[in-house]
């Protein structure tokens, strides 16, 4: 297998699971063990948190003392053994433990990726960053499109199983022959100058750190209340899901292309567009709250997402070094894709009990001053 197709089936496999895991799991803890709606919410909120210090601490730790092959084969076991003891678990305070384990192992797989991609492009042998992580988007799609016709014939059960045999197949990836360079043990002389800190020492890193923990703190209240605001607006049930993939098919359309047409980018300049867009998007659903334009703006996905996560991947293989990569992942993961979504739920949660609507122009606290920092960034790049 060469080394597009194997990190093309690796993210394939991980976001398969993944678009059963993050849409579905709340649900299925409601109906099949039998837990209140809130007990799910304290649950998954507890789970994000973890979530949070395992990427940002213990992943870039173990990094330092494991190869990627290493690592991302121990985290997908012990996301098996997790999700296995799901099985027996019908109290409240045996879920709630299961689901702090496989929160420990589980999101690291998704920094433990991108650090194996940015590894090969920086070794010259990845050559479509792009083009192999639209294959995981393109598997978070196919996981809400069968699951939805498995649950609507078999019931809720099926999402358990249906995470137990994506991960059986992500661990059965993991033990096939991989690029050799993932294999290779790090040197102590390299992690002694692996310290976290010590990324703040780049050029420009924390700047752009707060860039995009910016960008993708502005997508909160579309991640949570995004399914509840479109029946708000009366959209027909059997659109919703349709008009939620709306955004995940942009961002797969944007991977697929970005290598080719968005090379020649600078980060900063595509920070600054990713910024625009997402800003833009806000604005159109609260001018306009309907099923149409709330349609039209899921397409700005590809840009306030899409734009904003390729333009970090750009920045990180152009100025982090090889054993670094670890904890600029880990540090990106745990604050831009956790807490920061965390924090600005509430906020937005807040702004949606006063009126939907505010609870996505309230966002742009959000977008337009990361678009004002990309700006700055841009013109500190030249």
């Amino acid at each position: 297998m060469n080394t597009q197709r194997w990190m093309s089936s690796q993210f394939f496999t991980f976001y398969l699971t993944w678009g059963v895991f993050l849409p579905y799991w709340t649900g299925w803890m409601i109906h099949t063990k039998g837990i209140s709606i809130s007990q799910a919410s304290l649950i998954m909120s507890l789970g994000l948190v973890v979530r949070g210090i395992s990427t940002l601490m213990a992943y870039p730790y173990f990094s330092r003392k494991f190869s990627s092959k290493t690592l991302l084969n121990g985290m997908a076991i012990g996301t098996l053994v997790s999700i296995l003891c799901y099985i027996p678990s019908n109290s409240f305070a045996s879920i709630l433990l299961v689901t702090l384990l496989i929160n420990f192992f589980y999101p690291t797989l998704m920094p433990a990726l991108d650090t194996a991609a940015g590894i090969l492009v920086q070794s010259k042998q990845l050559k479509h960053y792009g083009k192999s992580r639209s294959w995981g988007s393109i598997g978070f799609v196919v996981a809400g499109m069968v699951l939805t016709v498995f649950t609507g014939a078999l019931g809720d059960i099926v999402i358990l199983w249906a995470l137990l045999i994506g991960t059986m197949v992500f661990v059965g990836l993991g033990l096939m022959p991989a690029p050799l360079v993932l294999s290779e043990k790090p040197q102590p002389n390299q992690t002694k100058k692996a310290r976290m800190l010590n990324l703040f020492r780049i050029k420009h890193f924390g700047l752009v750190l707060v860039i995009v923990i910016l960008l993708q703190a502005a997508h909160a209240t579309y991640y949570t209340y995004g399914y509840i605001f479109l029946q708000e607006i009366h959209s027909p049930k059997y659109l919703i899901g349709v008009i939620l993939n709306i955004a995940v098919i942009a961002e797969i359309i944007f991977f697929l292309i970005a290598d080719r047409y968005f090379q020649r980018f600078s980060a900063g300049s595509l920070l600054a567009l990713s910024a625009l867009g997402s800003t833009v998007r806000w604005i159109l659903v609260f001018i306009f709250p309907n099923v149409l334009v709330f349609s039209i703006s899921q397409v700005l996905h590809s840009l306030s997402f899409a734009m904003g996560h390729y333009a970090f991947m750009k920045y990180l293989i152009k100025n982090i070094p090889h054993q670094q990569i670890p904890n600029a992942q880990g540090m990106y993961s745990a604050l831009a894709l956790s807490w920061s979504t965390a924090v600005f739920t509430i906020f937005g949660g807040y702004l949606y009990e006063i009126e939907p609507r505010f609870a996505f122009i309230g966002m742009i606290v959000c977008s337009i001053p990361s678009m004002v920092l990309a700006l700055v960034y841009r013109k500190l790049e030249k």
